[in-house]
């Protein structure tokens, strides 16, 4: 994928996740105002949309950033990065442990939230992911009861050709290389049997 082409992509990323979080948001109020005129709130139907809608406006708010258009002046402060991940892993399989302080720049956090996708993929069953970051760049280290990697995808990272058919639900690994190299920054991977380390540098 050319540079135009990923910024257009992140271009679209951008204008699909500002249109779907206002319907969302729309039917979590109307939730609210069910729950106000007497509909039990806990009743297993309301529950089960409830959780739902939740679960996709976090995706949504996490997906907006990792591949929506970052401008070179835009910052993220803790409490919204907080925020986010938060909600993304509530009640899932993957626990984000967030260890820097103070407020990034949404470029920086668009890199992490990439290396986050990527992590996730390699952990079918869930785990730990652990982000740091130094002045030498992110190190985020992962691991769970199992990995699993596909080579071809994590070669790429460390510049190895793009494999030619890449799944929809591997597209983060083409994203982060191309989104690292703009950013003038070098991928580094480390793989051990149930843990890995991504340095962006």
């Amino acid at each position: 994928m050319p540079q135009d082409s990923a910024a257009l992509a992140a271009l679209v990323g951008s204008r699909l996740c500002h249109d779907l979080i206002s319907p969302v948001g729309a039917i979590q109020n109307g939730l609210e105002l069910l729950t106000l005129s007497g509909f039990p709130s806990d009743s297993p139907e309301m529950e089960l949309i409830q959780d739902s809608c939740a679960s996709a406006a976090a995706r949504i708010r996490f997906f907006r950033v990792a591949f929506g258009k970052a401008g070179e002046s835009q910052g993220m402060g803790l409490r919204e990065i907080s925020g986010i991940l938060k909600d993304l892993t509530k009640g899932g399989r993957l626990n984000i442990d967030w260890r820097p302080d103070g407020d990034l720049p949404r470029g920086d956090v668009q890199l992490a939230f990439l290396a986050i996708l990527c992590c996730e993929a390699a952990l079918p069953q869930g785990g730990d992911v652990i982000l740091n970051r130094s002045a030498a760049g992110w190190s985020i280290a992962a691991e769970g009861p199992r990995l699993n990697m596909i080579s071809a995808l994590w070669d790429m990272l460390e510049g190895e050709p793009q494999p030619g058919d890449i799944s929809p639900d591997k597209v983060q690994f083409a994203i982060l290389k191309l989104m690292a190299q703009e950013a003038g920054r070098t991928l580094r991977v480390h793989r051990g049997q149930s843990a890995l380390r991504i340095e962006i540098l």
